[in-house]
């Protein structure tokens, strides 16, 4: 079964702006978050995204559930303007490699 994705949530990274757009992604940053960072809402997060992934809560609202707990940790991004980090992808060599 493909994964379900979703409208993109833009997030602010050091020197560029990620883009999530699935479940999978959001427990990607999830399992990056510091430790020191997490607490009550982290792990409310956490629950409904697991909760989305067995089926028990739906996957807009883990979408919105995300993108609050972004803005609330100061890092959401507007989608308008924004420049995205997209990896290269190139069969072609840098340098000497």
């Amino acid at each position: 079964m493909p994964e379900a994705r979703f409208e993109p949530v833009f997030l602010r990274r050091q020197h560029f702006v990620a883009e999530i757009t699935s479940l999978d992604e959001i427990f990607d940053f999830l399992e990056e978050w510091p430790q020191d960072k997490r607490g009550l809402a982290y792990d409310t997060l956490l629950k409904a995204c697991r909760d989305t992934a067995s089926g028990r809560f739906p996957l807009n609202a883990a979408r919105e559930n995300f993108r609050r707990f972004l803005k609330m940790s100061g890092v959401l991004a507007k989608a308008e303007g924004a420049t995205k980090f997209e990896p290269l992808m190139s069969d072609h060599p840098i340098g000497n490699a």
